[in-house]
């Protein structure tokens, strides 16, 4: 059965699509059921969207659509995936750091991989030290390049439809009043006091809570989280969601 509203299951694929693409976050959630569902009607329509993607932008509706050509076109897919080998979206690095392979699990929305892909890179924006030992100290996020983690947030972004990335955590714990103990249980990172157990018990998928993804590791504190959260690159970006009540 087809859901979504009367209105939008009556328009023709094209004025769907165009609703969609000039519609309020809110107002493209309420679609993508109906998107989903009628996704061979709309393939003809998206390589001439493909065209217009800002690759500076970090538009979630593109994202979104990138993916629905990819999920259900799979013949189609490494063609597609060839003809940005480096991603659809532009991803500048101060470190030398080639985002193309974690830019394609999230288009794929291989969470997991790409949650694993995220921590090698902080480790490697940390430092050789960092990449030794395994994990990052809070002391080394401040020396990271401000250009990578606006990146990696706005390809989890991007890829998400707008639900996961640093600065969506950081704007829910501006939401919790700045208590970490309070944000945790919104993340799905625990709950009733218990640690979620990684990897089995995080869930990677679109159906995991608001800013559930990337992780960042809390069993040595919140010391890095906040740092990261407070890092000038990321504080603007916050900010910004913030303002603006992105959700």
């Amino acid at each position: 059965m087809l859901s979504g509203s009367p209105v939008s299951r009556s328009l023709a694929a094209d004025q769907l699509l165009e609703r969609f693409l000039t519609g309020s976050p809110r107002q493209r959630r309420s679609l993508i059921a109906n998107l989903q569902e009628r996704a061979q009607e709309l393939l003809p329509l998206l390589d001439s969207q493909l065209d217009g993607f800002d690759a500076t932008g970090e538009d979630w509706g593109c994202g979104f659509l990138l993916q629905l050509l990819v999920a259900s076109d799979p013949q189609r897919r490494d063609a597609l995936l060839a003809r940005q080998p480096c991603g659809w979206l532009a991803t500048p690095s101060g470190s030398g750091i080639d985002y193309a392979p974690l830019q394609r699990q999230l288009l794929l929305q291989s969470y997991e991989a790409a949650d694993r892909l995220t921590s090698e890179h902080l480790r490697q924006l940390a430092g050789p030290d960092a990449v030794s030992r395994g994990y990052v100290y809070y002391t080394e996020v401040a020396r990271m390049p401000a250009p990578d983690l606006e990146s990696l947030d706005r390809l989890w972004l991007v890829y998400s439809r707008g639900r996961f990335g640093f600065s969506v955590q950081g704007r829910l714990l501006a939401a919790c009043g700045g208590q970490y103990d309070r944000l945790w249980p919104r993340l799905g990172w625990k709950q009733s006091g218990i640690w979620t157990r990684y990897p089995n018990a995080f869930t990677w998928s679109l159906e995991a809570p608001d800013g559930h993804l990337p992780l960042v590791n809390q069993l040595r504190g919140v010391r890095l989280m906040d740092a990261l959260l407070q890092h000038p690159a990321l504080a603007r970006r916050i900010s910004a969601a913030s303002a603006l009540g992105t959700g």
